[in-house]
């Protein structure tokens, strides 16, 4: 998630740059798109980082809480690669597709390997 955070302030500032000189309605969309999903990303690191700090001092049900709105976080975070996919896609049609793609097969992944183990009984 940290360098999904760096990636899209650089796009955000880079782009934006290019955007104040050469303006385009693909860019602004895709530029939107990023802006709206850096508070949750910044949101999934307040959270991370108050669990670190206080592991062993909350309640079972607010840490449940906690990771319930840091997944949420983190799927929003996720959103924020169909921005950068548009602004590939604006620069070649099968780098945008091809970026897409990969990008949920990526989501599909991470999610899937960080889900808790079921014990079983």
């Amino acid at each position: 998630m940290a360098a999904l955070l760096g990636t899209n302030t650089a796009v955000m500032l880079f782009q934006g740059i290019e955007q104040e000189s050469n303006p385009t309605q693909m860019r602004e969309v895709a530029l939107a798109i990023i802006a709206a999903t850096l508070p949750f990303q910044a949101i999934y690191f307040l959270i991370y980082t108050f669990l670190l700090e206080n592991k062993g001092t909350l309640s079972e049900r607010m840490v449940k809480k906690l990771n319930f709105a840091s997944a949420i976080c983190q799927i929003f975070g996720y959103i924020s690669l169909v921005g950068v996919a548009i602004m590939w896609y604006n620069l070649s049609i099968y780098v945008g597709i091809s970026f897409l793609i990969s990008s949920i097969f990526a989501m599909i992944l991470i999610r899937t390997a960080m889900m808790p183990d079921k014990i079983e009984q």
